[in-house]
């Protein structure tokens, strides 16, 4: 596996070469948390697609092929969903907000103390989103190397926190292209086709697996719905993703490129449940559906292309993984730490040297965490049922409805939240119920509470309707720059 070895090698040395490019572009706050807000259409359909689409979309999604069949493409699927509709009908609103986090948008809306609470649900939700993706670094280097876990881990973890502390978002701008780049060449261009040939092509895989494989909705009506409620919901108000949508240069590149970037999730669903139905034939007996992605690139792949296939693991993994970490930097930073120190986000200490001293902070906090935890797919199930229970509501609320107030977005996330908690403890952590009810008791305490306080200050929603309509923004006007393309 040489040849293998040398792909993967030179992938993982280009990733920190562009880490140290980035830093020289990192020169602001708005720099280095959102790349100057100048990405023009092809950088940013490539990263926003990079960043949605990571190691359990890809290692994942071919594991629900696996088991499924053509339906274990809908939970990437209701990913691409989510990110066409936040592309459609919100992003250019987002954008035109011209703040950092989620939490700065419910302060505007709200009038301020909206922040704090929602700051701390969003930090852990992005916590354990770097956390779970960092995890996912075992499986490739094992498969790669024979390597100890809490190496891997460690080896993986420390590349993405090196370049993302190096450059921010300009760094992992950059990386996420290339990553986008290899991760179309690897799954949609080699192992797909690859895939469906070395299973004898399609009639092949019809007659050797049950009809069910290829219903459309052979997952369950129950499972797409609860799909659709964590990650459709979930794509449309996640720190991570607001974040990128805040690195595009104007309106029509969010709305636009961010519909490409959500067509393209749903070509790259497809896909991998296609490999997981084609691994499917060629290895019935696998001990986890999960292990049919590294199965058929070990032993169905040749030299060279192999490595290049996990190369487009790796960057699915270190594109998520890089993604929820700055997110969770920014959080940590702008909405928790600048408020317990009382210190205002305009002061004029250095923010850039803030910031990446923030992402070293989370990054070793992540990796410890990833070593420490073992039930990967119940800590990512909370950090969603916390963020769509809890946040969903008071975020949509604070765009679409004039009425509600900040009395109810606190009642919304702090009833929701805690539902969503009770809920988990009573029924489990992986059943529909917490996020079911936790959602609707969100709903029901935010219309309620904001229909039982005074409306928000007129002076605070003429304010938030300036900064919608792109005006009266808090960013000091610079010159003119190329926008990046």
């Amino acid at each position: 596996m040489a040849v293998d070895y040398t792909v993967i090698v030179l992938y993982l040395a280009g990733m920190l070469a562009m880490g140290w490019w980035g830093m020289r572009r990192a020169r602001s706050k708005s720099d280095f948390l959102v790349a100057g807000r100048r990405l023009g259409p092809a950088m940013y359909s490539g990263t926003m697609a990079a960043i949605v689409l990571g190691g359990a979309s890809t290692i994942g999604g071919v594991g629900l092929g696996y088991r499924y069949g053509l339906s274990g493409a809908w939970m990437v699927f209701t990913i691409g969903l989510g990110l066409l509709a936040l592309s459609v009908f919100f992003s250019a609103r987002i954008a035109r907000l011209k703040v950092y986090t989620v939490s700065e948008m419910l302060d505007l809306r709200y009038g301020g103390r909206a922040g704090v609470i929602s700051g701390v649900v969003m930090w852990a939700y992005t916590l354990m989103l770097a956390v779970t993706s960092t995890i996912a670094y075992a499986t490739i280097f094992d498969v790669l190397f024979d390597m100890n876990r809490t190496l891997a881990i460690v080896i993986g973890g420390t590349i993405v926190v090196a370049y993302s502390t190096l450059g921010g978002m300009w760094s992992i701008t950059l990386t996420d292209m290339v990553q986008f780049v290899v991760k179309t060449i690897g799954v949609l261009l080699l192992l797909l086709p690859i895939a469906v040939v070395k299973a004898g092509g399609f009639s092949e895989m019809k007659a050797k697996l049950p009809t069910s494989y290829f219903d459309p909705l052979g997952i369950g009506g129950e499972t797409i719905f609860t799909y659709v409620l964590i990650y459709t919901f979930g794509m449309l108000i996640g720190q991570d993703i607001w974040q990128r949508v805040f690195t595009a240069r104007g309106d029509r590149t969010a709305k636009w490129g961010g519909t490409v970037a959500g067509t393209y999730c749903l070509v790259y669903a497809l896909a991998g449940a296609v490999i997981g139905t084609a691994a499917k034939v060629m290895y019935p007996k696998l001990g986890s559906p999960d292990d049919a992605f590294a199965t058929i690139v070990k032993d169905e792949l040749p030299v060279g292309v192999r490595g290049l296939v996990l190369a487009a693991a790796l960057a699915a993994v270190m594109s998520t993984s890089s993604g929820a970490l700055i997110a969770c930097a920014t959080v940590a930073n702008n909405d928790i730490w600048s408020r317990i120190r009382g210190r205002s986000r305009s002061g004029d200490h250095d923010e850039v040297r803030g910031n990446r001293a923030f992402i070293l902070i989370m990054g070793v906090a992540v990796i410890g965490t990833a070593i420490a935890l073992n039930n990967v797919v119940e800590a990512l199930t909370v950090a969603y049922n916390l963020l769509v229970g809890g946040l969903l509501v008071p975020i949509l609320g604070g765009l679409l409805w004039k009425r509600g107030t900040v009395q109810g977005a606190l009642a919304a996330v702090t009833v929701g939240g805690l539902a969503v908690v009770g809920l988990m403890a009573g029924h489990g952590i992986l059943a529909n119920e917490p996020v079911y009810y936790g959602l609707l008791a969100s709903l029901a305490a935010y219309v309620v509470v904001s229909l039982a306080t005074r409306p928000t200050d007129a002076a605070v929603l003429a304010t938030w309707r300036e900064r919608l309509a792109g005006r009266g923004t808090p960013e000091r006007a610079s010159e003119p720059v190329p926008a990046a393309q």
